[in-house]
């Protein structure tokens, strides 16, 4: 389901990578409110450290007051991390099926979190999805759903609860996660 080599267990990233990816994604939404409706790619601005132009997935969440705000992302990369998380930036803030678009005067208010996918397979058994750790995709038939590691440390939710949740995300009733026709896929992910 996604680049094998894209293991995020082991990545290490400093203050300042850490820096330009918040600053990419104010980057990609303040270009949107001072006009640029389009993202032109060619103008995102690059870092010096090579493993941000990868070929990762990543999501972006904006919360205001702790309070969710806006959350899209790509499972899989689709080009460098860059430019993945400068076009999740803009999703997030005004693509989010969920909430209105933000607004520039909210903006300000909103916290920025990262989350550099690793990659994704299946679950060999539930009893070993650890809270914090695994990030979970649950699917059956044509729907799935999946929720960010730091999703059930947020909420408190022991595993059970955590596998639960996943089903309700993907608009299963709670216990679908015990069908035998259910494929659960779990991953980690790096938070910045």
């Amino acid at each position: 389901m996604s680049n094998p080599k894209a293991d995020v267990s082991n990545l290490s990233l400093s203050t300042d990578d850490k820096q330009y990816l918040r600053n990419l994604v104010r980057w990609s939404i303040t270009t949107y409110f001072n006009g640029s409706r389009t993202l032109d790619e060619t103008s995102i601005p690059k870092s010096a450290n090579p493993l941000l132009s990868e070929e990762l997935g990543a999501f972006v969440t904006l919360k205001k007051n702790g309070a969710l705000r806006g959350c899209i992302g790509n499972v899989v990369g689709q080009g460098p991390l860059f430019m993945t998380v400068a076009r999740m930036a803009r999703a997030a803030a005004f693509e989010d099926p969920r909430f209105p678009p933000i607004t520039e005067t909210e903006f300000s208010e909103l916290s920025i979190e990262i989350s550099i996918m690793g990659p994704i397979t299946l679950c060999p058994d539930t009893e070993r999805i650890e809270i914090g750790k695994h990030g979970l995709i649950m699917q059956h038939g044509s729907r799935s759903g999946l929720l960010l590691p730091q999703v059930p440390v947020e909420w408190n939710w022991d595993r059970k609860t955590f596998l639960e949740q996943t089903c309700r995300k993907a608009g299963l009733a709670p216990t679908m996660w015990e069908h035998p026709d259910t494929k659960i896929y779990w991953f980690e992910a790096y938070i910045v």
